[in-house]
């Protein structure tokens, strides 16, 4: 059985059924005990950061491809929806060997945004020098925007556009992406960590009521090729669960740690030796007065306006975030209401209207009353109608709360 996405986390209990569940030796469901949790302080006034990102989404799937700008050969790498951090090293990686085919002594990378960095790092790592040639780094990039989830197939193509290969190439670029992301698992700031996640289906799970952005698009669905990387969701026995729902499942997924990952891969480019020259390219003819033999494009929605690229759909995507809370390192998904325990902050984000959720929406105003919705929505987890205590079982679980 798949371990839960985001996608898959917001589906109705219902739609869960399939999922497995915590059975005793005569098939009754068994209390497997779960962690102690602290309730999460889901207080409007705790918001301290809301952020608008636009991710590049094309149907076809992320470009990859080469041309010859001038003398200069380049090397694209942009246009992955909601999977860029995802991704990213594994779609670096298929750039750069491409980058690399004519032994290079130096390349250029454009933009430096987590795929600009994971490019950089990993054609130095295959002994070229790099310069990387920006508007700003990682931390003003729409990149330190993200929810910071292992989401690698989150709009990454439509089923029936994508190229016949592109399943393929996709569950390449995720396992090489899942692999490196592994490396940055236990050091200092945790960049990359594991945590619980908790899918929270209620009887009066609400209908997606919002404004569609247009016709449904079926967006391409690869988890199942590489379901053995996460474990399988599991359905909690109601006296295990540590909320009152309908159906509780709980799994585990690798989140990112924007700020420190950020902050971690920076270095590593600097470290290498690695130089970075404020740019603001307005048409790729500047790219090629570089002078350098290659470069590798990865300038995300700006590749849109950049290279006169219409297939660039932008997805406007909201996050806000909650004051970090000591003990809060589990995820939720609640009544369209997606939670990602970060370090630098806890996540809240409102995904009423699925996948088609700022489909072709470029406004990257913030929306204050989106934020307070989704906090206002997460905060009815932790009333006594929902919240069932930090230690499953126990009636209010009030030495957890903190």
């Amino acid at each position: 059985m798949l371990a839960l996405s985001r996608r898959a986390l917001l589906v109705s209990a219902g739609a869960l059924a399939g999922c497995t569940a915590v059975t005793g030796d005569r098939g009754r469901a068994a209390p497997e005990a779960a962690p102690a949790l602290v309730p999460i302080r889901a207080q409007t006034d705790r918001i301290f950061d809301i952020a608008v990102c636009l991710r590049p989404f094309r149907a076809a799937g992320p470009r990859l491809d080469v041309e010859r700008v001038g003398d200069t050969l380049v090397v694209h790498n942009y246009g992955h929806g909601g999977s860029g951090w995802s991704l990213s090293w594994g779609s670096s990686t298929v750039a750069v060997r491409k980058a690399m085919a004519s032994s290079p002594r130096e390349i250029a990378v454009i933009g430096c945004g987590v795929l600009g960095l994971t490019s950089a790092i990993l054609a130095q790592r295959a002994g070229a020098k790099v310069t990387i040639y920006a508007r700003e780094l990682l931390p003003q990039t729409p990149s330190a925007r993200a929810t910071g989830a292992w989401t690698p197939d989150s709009r990454i193509a439509l089923a029936e556009t994508a190229p016949s290969d592109f399943a393929s190439l996709w569950e390449e670029m995720a396992r090489t992406a899942f692999k490196m992301h592994r490396d940055y698992l236990g050091l200092p700031g945790d960049p990359v960590e594991w945590t619980d996640f908790y899918s929270v289906s209620s009887e009066d799970e609400p209908r997606d009521s919002s404004p569609a952005a247009g016709p449904d698009l079926d967006f391409a669905d690869y988890r199942r090729r590489i379901a053995d990387l996460v474990p399988t969701a599991r359905r909690l026995a109601p006296d295990a669960a540590p909320f009152r729902a309908a159906a509780v499942y709980r799994s585990e997924n690798m989140i990112f740690n924007i700020s420190d990952y950020g902050h971690t891969l920076l270095n590593d480019f600097f470290i290498a030796g690695g130089k970075f020259e404020h740019a603001d390219f307005q048409a790729p003819s500047q790219i090629a007065a570089l002078g350098k033999s290659v470069a590798i494009n990865c300038t995300g929605y700006g590749a849109r306006a950049l290279w006169k690229d219409e297939t660039v759909t932008p997805v406007r995507g909201q996050i806000a975030r909650l004051i970090p809370q000591p003990g809060v390192h589990y995820g939720l998904a609640y009544r369209h209401v997606y939670v990602v325990p970060r370090r630098d902050g806890i996540v809240v984000q409102d995904l009423q209207g699925g996948d088609m959720k700022g489909f072709g929406d470029s406004d990257e105003a913030v929306d204050r009353a989106e934020a307070d919705r989704a906090v206002t929505t997460l905060a009815e987890l932790f009333t006594p109608a929902r919240w069932r205590g930090g230690v499953p079982g126990t009636a209010s679980g009030s030495a957890e709360l903190s």
